[in-house]
């Protein structure tokens, strides 16, 4: 692992902080020190906190989390309204290291059409563009043909996919990603330089516990666009409680050694999306 590696992708959660309304299921605590002690056994230090969907945009365990990791080694990716966030707030947290919007359209099972979406992301962009920070998105695989359409109206604004576009993957052997419906056109937003992706989740989307469906991905996302790939070990892996990532971990290692780009995608590509001097 390099040593100024990043993990773009984790969460810290406690019974302590309020849930939504929506919140679909209760967290047990997995604090910060958790996180880094985690962290520690794969050789990374430097960590990208996402708001979780149980707690909406009350930000609070993710601010509280960051504000002990600090701007130096912690970047934040919160849960907004973009009809009622305040500027001011919006500068606070950009001093204390959050660099991103979250959208979370994939878990939350969210209905919308062409239309609704560009109508939500022009209004997300709207209010993250001026803090130059990114808006990430989870959203599953077959909706990214439509995204690729909206996005152009986001001018300049940047993008990130969450867990490799979130693919619905066949139950075996997979030899062509561009069977996946909307693959060509994450490649081609990330081809276009303004978007980024998560390699990350794996196991959310291939039971296989060799991952050769997910595998398959993941090479093909970085051999066409190895400078726009972030890691990330989404931990502590909601839902899937226990669940060893360290072989993900490996794979991905494996991967970018293979193509070249580990220090890419481990270290300098991270410092690029969540601007990191």
């Amino acid at each position: 692992m390099p040593k100024t590696a990043w993990d773009s992708h984790m969460h810290v959660t406690s019974p302590d902080y309020a849930l939504a309304s929506t919140a679909a299921y209760k967290p047990s605590l997995h604090s910060l020190e958790q996180a880094m002690a985690f962290e520690s056994t794969i050789g990374v230090s430097n960590i990208v906190l996402v708001q979780p969907s149980i707690y909406g945009n009350d930000n609070s365990c993710l601010l509280d989390a960051l504000k002990a990791v600090g701007p130096r080694h912690g970047r934040g990716v919160v849960g907004i309204d973009p009809a009622t966030i305040d500027v001011g707030i919006m500068k606070e947290w950009h001093e204390m290291g959050v660099r991103g919007v979250r959208l979370n359209l994939k878990s939350t099972n969210a209905r919308f059409t062409e239309e609704s979406l560009s109508d939500m992301l022009l209004a997300y962009a709207k209010v993250v563009r001026p803090m130059n920070w990114v808006l990430e998105l989870f959203v599953g695989m077959e909706s990214i043909e439509m995204l690729e359409r909206v996005i152009k109206k986001l001018e300049g604004v940047r993008l990130c996919i969450a867990h490799f576009g979130a693919p619905t993957l066949p139950s075996k052997n997979m030899l062509d990603p561009y069977g996946l419906e909307g693959f060509r056109s994450l490649t081609n937003l990330l081809q276009d330089g303004n978007t980024w992706v998560k390699l990350s989740a794996a196991y959310r989307f291939d039971s296989d516990p060799n991952m050769r469906c997910i595998a398959t991905v993941g090479k093909e996302l970085l051999r066409v666009a190895g400078d726009r790939a972030v890691f990330a070990s989404d931990w502590p892996h909601t839902r899937f409680d226990g669940l060893d990532v360290k072989p993900f971990v490996a794979q991905c290692l494996r991967w970018t050694e293979e193509l070249g780009v580990t220090e890419k995608v481990f270290c300098t590509n991270a410092e690029e999306l969540w601007d990191v001097a």
